[in-house]
């Protein structure tokens, strides 16, 4: 069983380390961030970041019976948007936590909300386990594409070395 003060924490750390990666990017020039690189999934640095906050919200908006979000590069066109998105979507599933209790977190879901995004249904403890993870999916790719681009990262794991 998961607590909720545990969970809040989790994502508090998750978006600590994502902090670091933007502060780093930015510092990149902008067409770099937008520059495709074969291989990825979401092909730029640019996709790969709102890709990851855009499903942080989707699966916490989804869990609530909200409809999911869809984020479109005109509306994240520099830094501070993309900053101003990614406050407004971790103060939500902030909020969202902190709506639950201990119980709540770990019942699985009853119900299929409309826009589930297939599976077995899970409980919101999952979830936000999993967009924990996905986080750390994506940022691990944003930093290898920052490498390609002559741009490598700061180290952004949560538990970092004293430098």
């Amino acid at each position: 069983m998961f607590d909720k003060n545990g969970i809040a924490q989790l994502h508090s750390w998750t978006h600590e380390s994502l902090d670091i990666l933007l502060e780093h990017i930015a510092q990149v020039a902008s067409e770099k961030l937008k520059q495709e690189l074969a291989g990825f999934g979401f092909p730029t640095v640019w996709k790969q970041l709102m890709h990851i906050l855009e499903v942080e919200e989707g699966w916490v908006d989804v869990i609530q019976a909200k409809p999911a979000p869809s984020w479109a590069e005109k509306d994240y066109p520099n830094m501070i948007a993309l900053e101003q998105g990614k406050m407004r979507v971790k103060a939500a599933t902030q909020d969202y936590i902190k709506s639950l209790s201990d119980a709540q977190l770990n019942a699985v879901l009853t119900t299929r909300p409309r826009e589930w995004f297939g599976g077995e249904l899970k409980s919101p403890a999952f979830i936000l386990l999993h967009v924990s993870t996905h986080t750390f999916h994506h940022k691990g790719q944003v930093v290898a594409m920052l490498r390609m681009l002559g741009h490598p990262a700061p180290d952004t794991d949560m538990q970092r070395s004293q430098s």
